[in-house]
């Protein structure tokens, strides 16, 4: 990701709180982490304040059935590989255990 120069203007008391925290070495990186907390925030207050819902039905035809149905099947299958995974090299023992995990 580039970075691009900005000239910005902030109170000097402010300036001088924040290297208070960081140092003056770290205030672009403090400004960087608050700017996008900020972003963050307000995104997730947008999106709460919605009127849309944030589930749609169709977009998870796994659950069609209801999500009991799907828990079910995901504890069998992650059974069925705990029999193989006991067989197979620790290696792959991380993988075959967190692939039933894709489906829901």
């Amino acid at each position: 990701m580039g970075s691009q120069r900005a000239h910005v203007v902030l109170p000097q008391d402010l300036i001088e709180e924040i290297d208070s925290v960081v140092g003056p070495r770290g205030r672009s990186a403090f400004l960087v982490e608050t700017a996008r907390a900020k972003l963050r925030r307000r995104k997730l207050l947008s999106f709460l304040g919605d009127d849309q819902p944030a589930w749609n039905d169709k977009d998870h035809p796994e659950l069609a059935a209801g999500a009991d149905v799907c828990v079910r099947r995901v504890r069998s299958e992650m059974d069925k590989r705990a029999q193989g995974i006991r067989q197979t090299p620790s290696s792959k023992r991380t993988k075959l255990f967190l692939e039933p995990f894709a489906g829901c």
